[in-house]
């Protein structure tokens, strides 16, 4: 038996819709007080159309002694299978930028790549996803499905080489605006190479990506409008897709994961069947279709990988650790996600890159045990710390936190982790 794990941390709140008005999506926007991510609280819903006054069911329209459709609330709900999915979203590649919570760089996306490989759990088309969910096929008991949203230009620059060298299928979600809007957006060759490759599929990411702030001020102008506003973000983006690339889309990412309601009729009339949020979660055969869960991938909070590749017992499958990829600012040691035997190692961070870093203000800590009284040296522009006693928890936790010359805030702390094999420690040598 591996090595056991500390508990994982909770998935922060997600940065992802924002306010302000802008060509390309937001980096760093975050989720308004008044317009968070909603999901119904029924998870199969036996909704009643927003918009049933304006927008005649299909039933209505049928003829007189043609064969009618089973109602929703009269069909048998699909039943857990035990099988687990998680479904992993993306946005914006770059190597020579910095890790934000919409971008991550290219070298530890591959690191990340690379450990989804080493875990031995396939990656799946949207196709096979969708024959699952449809009930007309199965997929493997823990798996996963790789979605991008938006379509930046790095994603074909930068993913798409990963993708290839490593055989793994990819959905990306793009909206309308945002194809061939120059600059950093992918454009129409890119995305049929993509295509071409047999690994990329695509789905809709509405039209403008617009903001709850849009989404409110159209419901504010009453019904008519709102519903031909939702017409438009959800049904044009739908067909044009359609048309350009000569590909059935029948999924669909809400733009920053918001969601209402009133979305649910609109989508499902113009011909959706499955619609992804940024909400974390496994995702089950009983999952409702129109609000299917993500783990939105952070460039700069390391946690989340780990989560969402981190399987429950289940029925169909045993209980599965996540991975560890982990990226710090300065070589320290134990190296990031490193699983050691020895329960008294030496903790260092190397910051000799730091020319004008204060000595004195170097604080180190360490879980279970705080502040510790670290040391710098001088000689070769390190701050270590010899554990003085034994580590009693299976996954150690340090950050390291320093103020540069003449400077009275504190820059932002270097946070990693490690692993202690405790089985393997307590073996007698």
């Amino acid at each position: 038996m591996g090595p056991g794990r500390g508990k994982l941390p909770p998935i922060p709140p997600l940065p992802i819709v924002g306010e302000e008005e802008q060509a390309a999506p937001s980096e760093e926007a975050t989720v308004p007080e008044s317009g968070r991510i909603l999901i119904p609280s029924d998870p199969h819903p036996n909704r009643e159309p927003a918009f049933d006054e304006i927008v005649p069911s299909k039933e209505s329209q049928k003829e007189e002694g043609e064969p009618q459709e089973v109602p929703e609330s009269l069909k048998t709900p699909p039943k857990d299978d035990g099988i687990r999915l998680s479904v992993l979203g993306y946005h914006e590649f770059a190597e020579k930028l910095p890790n934000t919570a919409m971008r991550i760089k290219t070298s530890k996306f591959r690191k990340q790549m690379e450990a989804l490989r080493d875990l031995g759990k396939p990656i799946i088309t949207m196709e096979e996803f969708i024959k699952w969910k449809s009930g007309e096929g199965t997929i493997p008991p823990q798996c996963f499905l790789i979605t991008i949203d938006d379509g930046w230009k790095s994603v074909y620059t930068d993913a798409f080489p990963i993708f290839k060298e490593l055989e793994m299928p990819f959905t990306i979600f793009l909206y309308k605006n945002y194809v061939d809007g120059g600059g950093r957006a992918l454009t129409t060759p890119m995305i049929n190479e993509m295509l071409e490759s047999g690994l990329c599929t695509i789905g809709s990411h509405s039209v403008s990506h617009p903001f709850p702030s849009k989404f409110k001020a159209a419901a504010k102008k009453g019904k008519e409008a709102h519903l031909a506003f939702l017409n438009e973000e959800f049904g044009t983006s739908k067909t044009y897709l359609e048309e350009k690339f000569k590909k059935p889309v029948p999924t669909y990412a809400y733009p920053g994961g918001y969601v209402t309601d009133a979305m649910l009729p609109v989508a499902k009339e113009v011909g959706y069947e499955y619609l992804f949020t940024v909400n974390p979660g496994m995702t089950r055969l009983d999952t409702d279709n129109f609000t299917l869960p993500r783990f939105i991938i952070l460039g700069n909070r390391d946690g989340v990988f780990e989560l969402a590749t981190t399987f429950r017992e289940t029925a169909a499958s045993a209980s599965a650790e996540g991975a560890v990829v982990q990226t710090t600012k300065h070589p320290v040691v134990p190296e990031p996600g490193a699983v050691i035997t020895n329960r008294l190692p030496l903790i260092a961070a190397d910051l000799s890159q730091e020319t004008e870093i204060d000595p004195e203000s170097i604080v180190m800590r360490v879980a279970g045990f705080g502040k510790v009284p670290a040391v710098w040296s001088e000689e070769d522009k390190t701050f270590s710390w010899q554990v003085n006693r034994p580590l009693r928890i299976p996954s150690c936790e340090v950050s390291v936190q320093w103020r540069l010359n003449d400077h009275r805030e504190y820059e932002l702390p270097m946070r990693w982790s490690f692993r202690v094999d405790l089985e393997a420690a307590y073996q007698p040598r």
